[in-house]
C-alpha cells in the first residue's frame, strides 16, 4: 500500500485554488479598511477644523456663505458655506454632530469609496439649495452631516452582510422620518425650540439625497461568499 505524498510540492498543490480563497478576502478587507478609515477621518476633519477656525466671524460669512445669486462668480461658497456658522450654538452643535458622524462612519468600517461619496456630496449639498430661490443665504455643517450619515446608511445597505444591512435599514428609516418631520417643502426656514437662529430644513434634505446616492452609486457590490461560488 502506498503512502500518501508529503513532499512540500505536494502540500503547496493542495493548497492551491479555492481553498486560499477566504484567506484573500480577508486580507483585502483588512487592509482596506484603514484607508477607508483615515479617508473618511480625513473629510471630516476638512469639514471640522475650518469651522472651528472661522467659528461665527461675520466677515468670513459674508464671503463664504452660500448666496444663490453669487454663486455662479463664486464657485467656492459651494463649500466654503459648511465651515459659516451663525452663532455659539449653532458651531457647537454642528461641531458635535459632525465627530458623531465621524464616529459613525469609522464604527461602519466605511471604505474610500463612501469618503469620496461624503465629499462630492458636499458641495451638491448647497447646489441643491437652488431649489428653493427664496433662500437667500446659508451657513452651517448640517447639511452635509445628513449627507455623511445618508452616505454609511446607503453604503451598509448596499455592501453590508445581513446584520448590517439591517442596521442600514434603521439609519436610513430614521434619517427620512427626521426629513419628513422637517417638512422642507413648507418653506426655506422653520424656527425650531431652544434654537437661536432659524434652521433650512432643505439644506438636511439636499444633503442626505446626495449622500444616498453617492453612497449607493459608488459603493462596491457585496460578493457573495466564497461557498456560493466554489463548485
Amino acid at each position: 500500500m502506498s503512502e500518501p505524498n508529503t513532499q512540500p510540492g505536494a502540500m503547496r498543490q493542495a493548497t492551491d485554488g479555492h481553498a486560499e480563497h477566504p484567506r484573500e478576502v480577508e486580507l483585502t478587507v483588512m487592509t482596506r479598511a484603514p484607508v477607508g478609515t483615515l479617508a473618511w477621518c480625513l473629510v471630516g476633519a476638512v469639514l471640522l477644523l475650518p469651522s472651528l477656525f472661522i467659528a461665527t466671524d461675520p466677515a468670513a460669512a459674508t464671503v463664504l456663505s452660500w448666496r444663490p445669486a453669487l454663486w455662479p462668480g463664486e464657485p467656492w461658497r459651494a463649500w466654503s458655506a459648511a465651515w459659516v456658522h451663525l452663532s455659539t450654538l449653532h458651531l457647537v452643535a454642528n461641531v458635535i454632530g459632525g465627530v458623531l458622524v465621524i464616529a459613525l462612519g469609522v464604527a461602519a468600517r466605511v471604505d474610500a469609496r463612501a469618503a469620496l461619496a461624503w465629499a462630492l456630496a458636499w458641495p451638491l449639498t448647497h447646489v441643491g439649495l437652488l431649489l428653493m430661490p427664496e433662500l437667500l443665504r446659508y451657513g452651517g455643517l448640517s447639511g452635509v452631516l445628513h449627507g455623511g450619515v445618508a452616505v454609511v446608511a446607503a453604503v451598509l445597505l448596499r455592501q453590508g452582510t445581513a446584520a448590517q444591512r439591517r442596521v442600514g435599514g434603521v439609519i436610513a428609516a430614521v434619517l427620512g422620518s427626521k426629513l419628513l418631520f422637517e417638512a422642507p417643502w413648507q418653506g426655506p426656514l422653520a424656527y425650531p425650540d431652544g434654537w437661536d437662529i432659524p434652521v433650512a430644513p432643505l439644506a438636511h434634505t439636499t444633503g442626505a439625497v446626495a449622500g444616498a446616492a453617492l453612497g449607493w452609486l459608488l459603493a462596491q457590490p457585496r460578493m457573495r461568499r466564497t461557498s456560493e461560488v466554489v463548485e
